[in-house]
């Protein structure tokens, strides 16, 4: 298949494709592939979902780097000193930033509270409010989207900064990626057509009302952004010769520490990214409606892929090895 023939099988899609709003892959820092789909323009930016995770995980990298974070072996409890422990609540003050990062981290209930997290004046004060619970720290994969909010309250208290600010400044910016702005509203209409709205959004952030972004979702960001992000990660956190992050740090978050179930394919985890294959280097944030961050380190090559609000899209890994890769390396 051709990139004409790609471009063509991705327009008419009923399947699975049929969201894929952009591509953009590079190698060497340089983009050998690009192509845009459903009105898309290469600068457009559109809401990557979980996506969002990995590029938090690389912020409290660089937080470690500056020595804001000491450790992430620190209780997650350091950083909020004000904040109100719950009577009888014991775990919260054993969970650490590890267990943030690794998806290990203890909540209450069995189901994540979004409508009382993302209805609250404080969305990371509303996410501590679910952090703990009777069963302790068990080391069990339990994936809460509303629970990394509390990794944003961590890195902005760490730093004296809003965390939009340091990931312009330490992140955006040095990678050539849109200095980025906080979305700014957070009404339950909103918040759907965030989601739903299959049109190009601004380079912004959806943030709480304290200005403080969503640290599970809601970063917008292009398929070449996404792409120049998995650049620097397949370069040990290096850019057009800037070191952005350490490369010990992405040696930590691309280390698998977990297998994960049936439900999420059997990969393996690290610091909120993804090994997909266990015997391959091959590397991966990943969200919901097929938004990824591919990094294949096998061909030295990085991948960025966004797409509208569609359900249950779990093959992108496979699509971009069985029909990407061969054309942005033809």
């Amino acid at each position: 298949m051709n990139r004409e023939e790609l471009h063509s099988f991705i327009s008419e899609s009923k399947g699975n494709e049929s969201n894929i709003c952009q591509i953009c892959a590079i190698g060497d820092e340089k983009v050998v592939y690009e192509d845009c789909w459903r009105g898309f323009k290469s600068e457009d930016a559109i809401n990557v979902n979980s996506v969002t995770k990995g590029v938090m995980a690389i912020l409290a990298g660089i937080a470690v780097d500056k020595g804001a974070i000491k450790s992430i072996d620190e209780k997650v409890l350091t950083f909020f000193p004000d904040y109100q422990v719950k009577r009888g609540e014991k775990t919260i003050y054993d969970v650490t930033i590890r267990h943030l990062l690794t998806m290990t981290a203890p909540y209450k209930g069995k189901s994540e509270p979004w409508k009382k997290v993302c209805t609250s004046d404080d969305w990371t004060k509303a996410a501590l409010d679910f952090l703990g619970g009777r069963n302790g720290i068990t080391g069990e994969f339990r994936y809460a989207t509303l629970g990394i909010q509390i990794l944003a309250g961590i890195i902005e208290h760490a730093t004296g900064e809003k965390c939009i600010d340091f990931a312009n400044k330490n992140l955006f910016i040095p990678l050539g990626i849109p200095e980025h702005t906080i979305h700014g509203t957070s009404s339950k209409e909103d918040q759907f057509d965030f989601f739903m709205n299959k049109g190009p959004r601004k380079n912004e952030w959806y943030s709480d009302p304290q200005d403080t972004v969503t640290a599970g979702w809601g970063l917008c960001a292009s398929g070449k952004d996404l792409a120049r992000i998995g650049s620097m990660v397949l370069n040990e956190g290096k850019y057009k010769g800037n070191q952005i992050v350490s490369s010990e740090w992405i040696r930590q978050m691309t280390t698998p520490y977990l297998k994960l179930g049936e439900r999420f394919g059997f990969m393996e985890y690290g610091y909120l990214w993804y090994k997909p294959i266990e015997d391959r280097e091959v590397y991966a944030a990943i969200g919901d409606s097929g938004n990824i961050i591919y990094i294949n380190k096998e061909q030295n090559l990085s991948v960025g892929m966004t797409g509208t609000f569609k359900p249950r899209i779990f093959d992108r890994v496979e699509f971009i090895e069985k029909y990407v890769i061969p054309v942005a390396l033809s």
